[in-house]
């Protein structure tokens, strides 16, 4: 009998032990947190997406490209397409049932159809640049240069997405 008391006062002073440490770390903070860890995670993704296409540019042997400035530009291009495009704000929950279905969400779906169309284009242009330098294959200048204005042309559709659905939640 004593020992089944000392284990339910034992699992009492867990259990309020784990209700103060969840009450004292607010919850609101601590997902503010995590969102902004994985913000800084796509945008390091895109960066590096932006650093194997440039590293294919490269092979172009065009000063232009093999400058340290243009690489970093590249890479913070990318960085800021997959910070601000993939992670798109939720849909207002707001006055969306009073519409008709033809004026609801037309911005939000705009920004996810762009950001899925952007995220898949630049992987894509990533995934041949990093599949080029690994497996030391040697393309043409024109596909080389297709393949970078493919990686802009997502990254680009990226921050329109995130442009869109920026301005369209301010609304």
């Amino acid at each position: 009998m004593k020992t089944s008391n000392a284990v339910l006062s034992a699992l009492a002073v867990a259990k309020s032990t784990y209700v103060a440490a969840t009450i004292w770390v607010a919850p609101s903070t601590l997902i503010k947190s995590a969102h902004l860890l994985e913000r800084i995670g796509l945008a390091a993704v895109g960066g590096s997406c932006g650093l194997y296409v440039a590293a294919a540019l490269m092979r172009l042997e065009n000063q232009m490209f093999g400058s340290g400035w243009f690489i970093l530009l590249m890479m913070l291009y990318g960085a800021f397409s997959f910070y601000i495009g993939i992670d798109l704000p939720g849909r207002p929950a707001d006055g969306s049932a009073s519409r008709p279905p033809e004026e609801r969400n037309r911005g939000t779906d705009a920004a996810e159809i762009f950001s899925a169309a952007g995220t898949f284009v630049a992987a894509i242009a990533a995934f041949l640049s990093v599949s080029m330098i690994v497996v030391d294959q040697v393309l043409s200048e024109g596909s080389i240069i297709l393949i970078a204005c493919c990686w802009a042309i997502g990254s680009s559709l990226q921050i329109a997405a995130g442009s869109i659905a920026r301005n369209g939640a301010l609304e």
